[in-house]
């Protein structure tokens, strides 16, 4: 799998993800961009595409109630054993 591949399944599967986020929440595509300030044309094209800008998804995201999970993104965590990872799932399941 290529580098072009591997950006194309991330952005495939945010895309799918936020749309099924959408649907459960019964919010129409109208009614997300009312919420979010983004444009109806652009949640309907990223809905398509997959094309976004990183303003927009943001946007979308706070609108929908995960912008919590943008923090996490670029971090890693240096482990030093097993002990550690368990005691930070411990920590994180509280």
């Amino acid at each position: 799998m290529t580098n072009l591949d591997n950006i194309l399944s991330i952005k495939l599967g945010i895309k799918e993800r936020l749309h099924d986020i959408r649907k459960t929440a019964k919010i129409s595509q109208d009614e997300l961009a009312q919420k979010s300030g983004v444009s109806f044309g652009s949640i309907k094209r990223f809905e398509r595409t997959g094309e976004i800008s990183l303003s927009s998804l943001l946007k979308l995201a706070m609108a929908l109630g995960y912008e919590n999970d943008f923090n996490n993104l670029f971090t890693r965590k240096n482990y030093q054993s097993i002990f550690d990872v368990i005691k930070d799932g411990d920590k994180n399941a509280k």
